[in-house]
């Protein structure tokens, strides 16, 4: 079976968005945040697998273009948990780092597709 980089890295980066909502439940008490980074987050990977099956080239890259918009308000969300000391340093530059490769990988595919 052929990988699929986009496929795998979304859907591992919902994964550990899980394992991050989880902590700031159990651990931070905090509910509100962790269910915003939940929603937009795992909605990434979501779309992902909706563009997977799309109409049309225009429906695949409209997917694309909505998981790009989870990506980068899911960046916000991993940015204000750090800067409010929700998450430590180390975690938050792996996690910011996994979300910047979705985004360029993400940006690379639709203007690669839009220009074929």
């Amino acid at each position: 079976m052929k990988n699929n980089l986009i496929k795998d890295k979304s859907f591992a980066f919902a994964v550990r968005i899980v394992k991050l909502c989880k902590y700031l439940n159990q651990e931070k008490r905090e509910f509100v945040l962790a269910k915003q980074i939940l929603r937009s987050g795992t909605a990434i990977g979501a779309l992902v697998r909706e563009a997977e099956h799309g109409e049309s080239r225009a429906d695949f890259v409209h997917k694309l273009a909505i998981a790009l918009k989870e990506a980068n308000e899911t960046q916000y969300w991993i940015e204000l948990l750090h800067q409010t000391d929700y998450i430590d340093p180390k975690s938050f530059e792996s996690i910011n780092q996994d979300c910047t490769e979705l985004l360029k990988l993400l940006t690379a595919i639709i203007k690669t597709t839009k220009n074929n």
